[in-house]
């Protein structure tokens, strides 16, 4: 967030390090995925590991997958009845936003399956078989939610799918205004939504 000025607006360095061969970003959404996170790092033997923590305080995740979808690199954090109409993803401090929405979405009788993708490196890791079990293939409707580029995301919500990043640098202002400014809000991802459930 931009509150020591719009040098402080690391939109693009997600999407930088994802692009680096042999490195493993991991980007947790609360102190629960952190721990995991850690782990992992420690564990890892094969190129180095970037964590990327935020700085704002965020509530703990309530969830028995948090230990075993970290090392994949995504999860279910949260699921419908049935076949979803729309899937859900987000990474650090956007998943709790994400999991506000699905409730919002449930009481306009829209479905939604809520994934926790702290890490693609990892994802992309995993069977196919495990792929298809968390981005169910027949649910085209997706979106992902991240402050930060949108670049890359493309690969995991497709053409019929829709992303909420940041594309621009300047806005300076306590994380809480910035994040509304962007559209971070389950209000606005709830519109979003709903947009790409009508198409």
């Amino acid at each position: 967030m931009g509150e020591d000025g719009p040098t402080h607006q690391p939109v693009e360095h997600l999407a930088s390090l994802r692009a680096i061969p042999g490195i493993t970003v991991i980007r947790p959404a609360d102190a629960s995925e952190t721990a995991q996170a850690w782990r992992q790092a420690v564990k890892t033997t094969t190129g180095p590991v970037a964590l990327i923590l935020s700085r704002q305080k965020l509530p703990v995740l309530k969830s028995n997958t948090i230990e075993d979808g970290l090392t994949k690199g995504a999860y279910v954090l949260a699921d419908c009845d049935g076949k979803p109409d729309i899937i859900l993803i987000g990474t650090g401090s956007e998943v709790h936003i994400i999991l506000a929405a699905k409730a919002r979405l449930l009481e306009k009788g829209v479905a939604a399956r809520v994934v926790s993708m702290p890490s693609w490196e990892l994802f992309e890791k995993t069977s196919q078989t495990y792929k298809d079990r968390v981005l169910l293939p027949d649910v085209r409707t997706r979106l992902a939610v991240e402050a930060g580029s949108p670049m890359g995301w493309c690969r995991y919500v497709g053409t019929s799918g829709a992303v909420i990043g940041i594309n621009s640098f300047g806005a300076s202002a306590p994380g809480g205004i910035v994040m509304e400014k962007y559209g971070f809000t389950p209000d606005h991802v709830v519109e979003k939504a709903m947009e790409l459930v009508k198409k």
